[in-house]
């Protein structure tokens, strides 16, 4: 059986779904905080099970029989992720999973500025020494574009800090290849990098945006204070707002330039391009 956690989230649903698409649904199972909201899941023939990762016990029971167990990783960054995901682990090892799957991030090494990074680190450690077989699915960024550009359909601008080459990616596109990985033969030990297939910069994004609406989009470069000033006038939180702009730090630093070719392996095509989404999301 193959247990997924998160199974009412975006990254953890869509999996699930590719995954019905691969297998029986009597050898998948589901981990979520309500199970009312998976009541879709379990009218297919999905095991259903409550589990948090706030509760070791109930985790435990929701992974019985798991052969693998995918864990969605938290990101509330007031909460102790690195505890809460050592739950999870521990409790995976303990109801006798063969192999852990950990949804990490792209770019998680040492020195990273992404604040993120840090416990995506420590939980792949904790990985390390859980004593199974573990795969670390260091993802690319895959957050709606309108929230990584800004207004810009309305402006006309592109108005963030500077930045640097991200291949931002299609969540679809990984939780298809983490149902190819998880229903596959084939297994992966440690990280391994998912992205699309060109890293691109918010200037590429302006330029493309030009020639997909036939109107001059412009990159406008913000200093890192007058950006998180500018973000509290519209309502973020300052600790999120100063969390993002970690983000684009670490963008111009280069720690999300390198773009691998696996996903487009394990889809066996393409993924969507930077253009593709930006295309789509216009449309």
């Amino acid at each position: 059986m193959i247990v997924v956690t998160g199974a009412t989230g975006g990254l953890g649903g869509a999996t699930v779904e590719h995954l019905l698409k691969r297998m029986p649904a009597d050898q998948i199972g589901v981990s979520v905080r309500d199970t009312t909201k998976a009541q879709h899941f379990a009218d297919r023939g999905v095991r259903v099970r409550p589990g948090s990762y706030e509760d070791p016990a109930a985790l435990r029971d929701s992974f019985a029989g798991a052969e693998q167990v995918l864990l969605v990783s938290g990101n509330d960054p007031a909460a102790d992720m690195v505890s809460l995901h050592r739950n999870a682990i521990e409790a995976a090892v303990a109801a006798g999973a063969r192999r852990i799957l950990y949804t990490s991030q792209h770019g998680a090494v040492p020195g990273n500025p992404y604040r993120a990074s840090d416990f995506h680190i420590a939980t792949e450690a904790i990985l390390g020494d859980s004593g199974v077989d573990w795969t670390a699915l260091r993802n690319g960024a895959y957050g709606p574009l309108d929230q990584v550009l800004g207004p810009w359909q309305r402006t006309g601008v592109i108005a963030q800090p500077e930045d640097g080459p991200v291949p931002y990616t299609d969540r679809a596109d990984i939780a298809e290849a983490t149902a190819v990985i998880l229903a596959g033969d084939r297994s992966f030990d440690g990280p391994i990098t998912l992205t699309a297939p060109t890293a691109v910069t918010f200037h590429d994004f302006a330029r493309i945006a030009s020639d997909l609406t036939g109107r001059t989009v412009k990159r406008v470069r913000l200093d890192d204070e007058q950006w998180v000033a500018d973000q509290l006038t519209i309502g973020v939180p300052e600790q999120m707002a100063r969390l993002l702009l970690t983000f684009y730090q670490a963008a111009r630093a280069g720690y999300f330039a390198e773009a691998g070719p696996l996903l487009a392996e394990l889809l066996g095509r393409e993924p969507r391009t930077a253009a593709d989404r930006l295309a789509a999301q216009i449309a």
